[in-house]
């Protein structure tokens, strides 16, 4: 594997626990008492473990998690910074985090890496490990506990008598977001109303089926009691003649706002599947303000496009095609276009780029998202979605966000 480029595949949706500590503090050892199989290689050898290691369990109170076994955070050496820093990456893809520390002390390493999950919002526990070597000093406990305002536990691995209260701890700071389980329609449509879906068949959709963004969006509506009709775009007019049915929102493929608007009333809410997925997932204030900072694009600007998966690129392919395209033609002027896939390290630092434009994200949570966004948004730079950004380009920007102005407003 080249560890200078990465390859990070973007995460379920599971909640991920990170183990984080320093060289043979045990951390192999706790994946494994968690897991009760030997996941991770234990070995007194430092830096056994390189890159990060992800074993799916199921905890009791929780459910289904990945165990994400990390290096340790004292690694020495060219390779070894290149481990951490795979390590510090991985802080962007976790729920919480499990620092493991020894003989009541903390160093450089262990603050280095309490400030990263401090930056991306991830809650952790202090678990003082091997402490049939070096019990834990109640004085030092209390200093933690008050400082980092984290709890912290008491264990040895070789004698885990205490791992049903390390569950309930790990329990306790599991975030909110875990368990709550946000919708993509959410208070757009009430029991009963009909939602029509224009989806178009063509060399870029997938063979014999629909894109993930449709199907979640059909599955959404049938959890509200609702009615999904499905067309594809030359059938969409035809369908509202004949039915005379008048939907309570329509939701479009991206690529086609233009034409949607075209035959849908203006009486009829009107939307796109990437817009959904923006709001449910994305930072939806920073594209609302981002989006318009297209017309202010310059001549050789670099756009920094964001793929949230890796897929077979057509000659049609929306990102890396016909996004360049638009926008050449709508600016007016020829720009860079730099694609980043999955949950990749960009090529360069962040403030090269004038825009950011963030697909769906279909394929991650939105803890992923989030954070993938935000080095642009402290940085001050705009940050866009695929169907806004389309939108914006096509003269239906006012009328796509109308739903979700009107619901926030």
């Amino acid at each position: 594997m080249n560890l200078n480029n990465p390859v990070i595949k973007p995460r379920e949706s599971t909640p991920h626990i990170g183990i984080f500590g320093k060289t043979n503090l045990g951390k192999s050892s706790i994946i494994n008492i968690l897991t009760g199989q030997q996941t991770s290689i234990v070995s007194e050898t430092p830096g056994t473990t390189t890159d990060p290691v992800k074993k799916r369990m199921e905890i009791p109170g929780i459910g289904p998690v990945i165990l994400v076994d990390t290096a340790g955070i004292d690694d020495i050496g060219e390779l070894g910074a290149k481990r951490i820093e795979r390590s510090i990456e991985i802080v962007k893809q976790i729920d919480i985090a499990l620092l493991l520390i020894s003989d009541n002390t903390i160093g450089m390493s262990e603050k280095k890496i309490i400030g990263y999950f401090y930056d991306y919002g991830v809650p952790f526990l202090w678990i003082h490990n091997k402490s049939d070597i070096t019990p834990l000093d109640k004085d030092f406990a209390k200093h933690l506990e008050s400082e980092y305002k984290q709890p912290i536990i008491e264990f040895n691995a070789l004698q885990p008598n205490n791992l049903e209260y390390l569950l309930e701890k790990i329990r306790s700071i599991m975030p909110e977001t875990v368990w709550s389980r946000p919708t993509l329609l959410g208070e757009l449509i009430n029991k009963g109303d009909v939602v029509l879906l224009i989806t178009p068949i063509d060399i870029a959709a997938p063979e014999g089926r629909l894109i993930l963004p449709q199907v979640q969006t059909i599955r959404d509506i049938l959890d509200h009691d609702s009615v999904a009709v499905v067309v594809k775009e030359h059938e969409a007019e035809s369908f509202l003649k004949k039915t005379a049915v008048e939907p309570a929102l329509v939701i479009t493929d991206s690529s086609i706002f233009l034409e949607a608007s075209k035959i849908i009333p203006e009486t009829i809410p009107l939307t796109g599947f990437s817009i959904l997925l923006a709001r449910y997932k994305g930072p939806f204030d920073a594209y609302l303000n981002g989006t318009p900072k297209i017309s202010s694009l310059k001549e050789g600007d670099i756009v920094l496009i964001l793929e949230s998966c890796t897929h077979h690129v057509s000659c049609e392919d929306i990102g890396r095609v016909k996004m360049p395209n638009w926008m050449d033609k709508f600016t007016g002027k020829k720009l860079k276009y730099e694609v980043v896939s999955g949950l990749n390290q960009l090529p360069r630092p962040i403030t090269d780029y004038a825009l950011v434009v963030q697909c769906g994200g279909c394929m991650i949570t939105r803890k992923q998202m989030v954070n993938r966004l935000k080095p642009a948004i402290d940085a001050g730079i705009p940050v866009t979605n695929y169907g806004m950004a389309i939108a914006y380009m096509q003269g239906v920007y006012q009328r796509a966000i109308l739903p979700f102005i009107k619901k926030t407003s």
